[in-house]
C-alpha cells in the first residue's frame, strides 16, 4: 500500500510546522497580509493545518466553514490568491518536500480557487 500525500508530508506536526512558516510568509508580504489583519492567527493556523491534512488524505475531516463562506466577505483577487499560492509553494520547497508533491498540494488547493476568489476584475 503506498503512502497518501499526508504521511509522505510528515503528517500533522510536519504540515502545522510548513503553515506557521506559510503565514510568516504571507504576513510579511503587504499584498495579502491585510487579508488577515483582524483574524486570530492561532485558530487559522489550527484551521489551515486541519485543511491541508484533509486534503492531503490525513486521517482529518476539516470542521472549518465551507471555502466560499469564510472569505466571500475578504474581496480576494485572483493576484492575491496566486500570491498566497506561491508562498505556500515557497514554503514547501524550503521544506524539501519533493516537487511532485508540492504539485499534490497546490492542485488541493487550488481547486477551491473559485469559491476563494471574490474579485475577478
Amino acid at each position: 500500500m503506498s503512502e497518501t500525500l499526508y504521511e509522505r508530508l510528515g503528517g500533522q506536526e510536519a504540515i502545522g510546522a510548513v503553515v506557521e512558516r506559510f503565514y510568516e510568509r504571507v504576513l510579511a508580504d503587504e499584498q495579502v497580509a491585510h487579508y488577515f489583519d483582524d483574524v486570530d492567527m492561532q485558530k487559522q493556523r489550527a484551521h489551515q493545518t486541519q485543511f491541508i491534512s484533509a486534503v492531503a488524505g490525513g486521517p482529518v475531516d476539516y470542521s472549518g466553514e465551507d471555502m466560499e463562506t469564510a472569505h466571500e466577505d475578504l474581496g480576494i483577487t485572483t493576484a492575491d490568491f496566486n500570491a498566497i499560492a506561491a508562498h505556500l509553494e515557497a514554503t514547501l520547497e524550503a521544506f524539501e518536500v519533493d516537487a511532485d508533491d508540492r504539485d499534490a498540494v497546490l492542485a488541493a488547493v487550488g481547486e477551491y480557487e473559485d469559491d476563494i476568489v471574490t474579485v475577478t476584475a
